[in-house]
Parts: C-alpha cells; sequence; structure tokens
C-alpha cells in the first residue's frame, strides 16, 4: 500500500507539472486550464457551470473568460434555447493548442494502455470512478477549513 501510494504521489507531481508547462507555454494561469479542460471535453458550457466545474464565482468566470476570449481560446454566444443566456465554446486555437501540446502523451499514453486486459482497464476505470468522489469531497473539506492566514491572525507587519 505505501508503494503505491508513493507511485500516485509521484504521478500527480508529474501530472501537475505537466499542466503548469501548458499553462505557462499558453500564457494562462492554471485555473483557465482547467476552464478550456472542462469546455473541451464538453463542447460548451454555461458560465454558471463553468463557475461550478472549476470552483471560481460567477464575477470571478466573467473575467476568466474575458482572458480566455482576448487569448482567442473561448467565445461566448447565445445559448440557441434562451438568447438571453450565453454559452461558452472552445475555439479551433483552443483545440489545436490541446491537440498539439496533449496529443504525444494521449498517443503514448494509448499504446501503454494496450499491454493490459479489458479486465485490467475496467479494474483501472473502476479505482479512478471511486476515487473522484473522494477527491472531490476533500477538496470541498480543505476548502471548508479555515486558511493558514485566519487562523495564524493572518500575515503580520514588518516594523
Amino acid at each position: 500500500m505505501a508503494a503505491l501510494g508513493a507511485a500516485f504521489q509521484a504521478h500527480q507531481r508529474a501530472v501537475d507539472a505537466l499542466d503548469e508547462a501548458a499553462a505557462n507555454h499558453l500564457g494562462i494561469n492554471r485555473t483557465d486550464l482547467r476552464c478550456l479542460d472542462v469546455l473541451l471535453e464538453r463542447g460548451r458550457a454555461s458560465p454558471g457551470a463553468l463557475a461550478d466545474a472549476v470552483g471560481l464565482t460567477t464575477g470571478s468566470v466573467t473575467t476568466m473568460l474575458d482572458r480566455l476570449e482576448a487569448l482567442g481560446f473561448v467565445q461566448r454566444t447565445p445559448d440557441p434555447g434562451d438568447r438571453r443566456r450565453v454559452e461558452v465554446r472552445p475555439t479551433s486555437a483552443a483545440v489545436d493548442a490541446a491537440k498539439r501540446l496533449y496529443g504525444p502523451l494521449v498517443e503514448e499514453g494509448q499504446r501503454d494502455l494496450a499491454r493490459y486486459s479489458i479486465a485490467d482497464l475496467e479494474l483501472f476505470i473502476d479505482f479512478l470512478d471511486r476515487d473522484r468522489p473522494r477527491q472531490e469531497a476533500h477538496a470541498s473539506r480543505i476548502r471548508s477549513l479555515p486558511t493558514r492566514a485566519a487562523t495564524s491572525g493572518g500575515p503580520r507587519r514588518r516594523s
């Protein structure tokens, strides 16, 4: 169990470093990158759905979308079902960037996964499907804890 835990921690650090490198390359922050990931997966989303997915307020999402739109990564269009609402879609520039940055990783990963049986892959999927809600629940738990600044009385001024 300890070896598996260490392998998961090392893997998470590698994923984190990859995402940091991708965000830096694109000239965006990590939250912007998560937003693009959500949009690339879903194809489109409302600003409210994006706020929920990335853990931001709707006002912060508006600022984020302004940045991503200025960079050419997202487009806001009227919702065809309710023209008072807006939906956000990734642009072809976002799709191309994702393919350029993550495509080689996906191809290499698919070659590695081809070594495993269907039963092995189903086991991986089962673990990940069970682990994701646990990760989300603990992220919520940690967000509800007082911040370090709040528990230590905030930053101290130097005299």
